[in-house]
């Protein structure tokens, strides 16, 4: 992921190898990392039970927190792709039967957005 890329916001995909080294303790002994992506000092990672932020706060970075979303409580989720034009990509996720999306995020070109919305419909859909 560029540099630029990451300070406009978007998303670039991060190994699981390093995954599991930096968040592995949040895993639960059955739960295993499917995909995960990382903006500048956030990061949101796919697993086979729950969809993990990671919201680093402050000046430092030294405050995290740790929100799980559980596949069963999204109602329903977009994923918009680059344009001609348009590099970025966007992923919009609805929680419960909230009327706006609770979490959208941009990805860069890097990221292939169809494996994101795949992951999600296995997950959302059953």
């Amino acid at each position: 992921m560029g540099f630029f890329s990451a300070l406009l916001g978007n998303a670039g995909t991060v190994s699981q190898q390093d995954l599991v080294k930096d968040y592995g303790k949040l895993l639960t002994d059955t739960e295993v990392i499917e995909l995960g992506f990382k903006l500048i000092r956030d990061t949101f990672i796919f697993t086979n039970k729950r969809l993990i932020l990671v919201d680093k706060q402050g000046i430092t970075g030294s405050k995290t927190e740790y929100k799980s979303v559980s596949y069963k409580s999204i109602s329903r989720f977009s994923v918009e792709t680059a344009g001609t034009f348009d590099l970025d990509a966007e992923l919009k996720i609805w929680v419960s039967s909230e009327a706006t999306p609770s979490i959208v995020k941009t990805f860069n070109k890097s990221v292939n957005v169809y494996e994101v919305q795949k992951v999600l419909a296995h997950h959302v859909l059953g």
